[in-house]
């Protein structure tokens, strides 16, 4: 559990929870710890999201790509809103950022049961971090 700078408290995980009931999202990370609201880092199912967009005839060169394409990012909006109907008000997800890597125990951010590993995800997107809440302009 984590408290946003107005004092509500969040529990990630149960968020984190209803939001991997997605087929669009693999992995995801609450934050906002001490913020003004909560946000997310959205890790892709790529083979989801792939047929998706052949599917939706959305051309694409890279999972870097795929991640800042508007009509792809309007669908995991789309996705963001359908979850956050069911939430708390302090508990919805505000902002949220696709990355373009899948989390897994090889590259770092889930340990070998699968769990997220907070601090090591924190740190390696502490720049998009930034960016969401906008710390670089304070």
């Amino acid at each position: 559990m984590f408290k946003t700078s107005a004092g509500k408290y969040i529990d990630p995980q149960v968020i984190e929870n209803k939001f991997k009931e997605s087929f669009f999202i693999e992995q995801l990370m609450v934050i906002g710890e001490n913020e003004k609201f909560a946000s997310a880092l959205l890790s892709p199912n790529f083979k989801f999201l792939h047929d998706w967009c052949s599917i939706h005839k959305i051309q694409y060169r890279d999972n870097k790509h795929l991640v800042t394409t508007p009509e792809v990012i309007a669908r995991y909006q789309k996705e963001v809103n359908k979850h956050n109907a069911s939430l708390g008000e302090h508990e919805k997800i505000k902002r949220f950022r696709l990355v373009c890597e899948e989390w897994s125990p090889e590259s770092g951010e889930l340990s070998p049961t699968q769990k997220l590993k907070r601090n090591f995800v924190h740190e390696k997107y502490k720049h998009i971090i930034a960016e969401i809440y906008q710390h670089d302009k304070k």
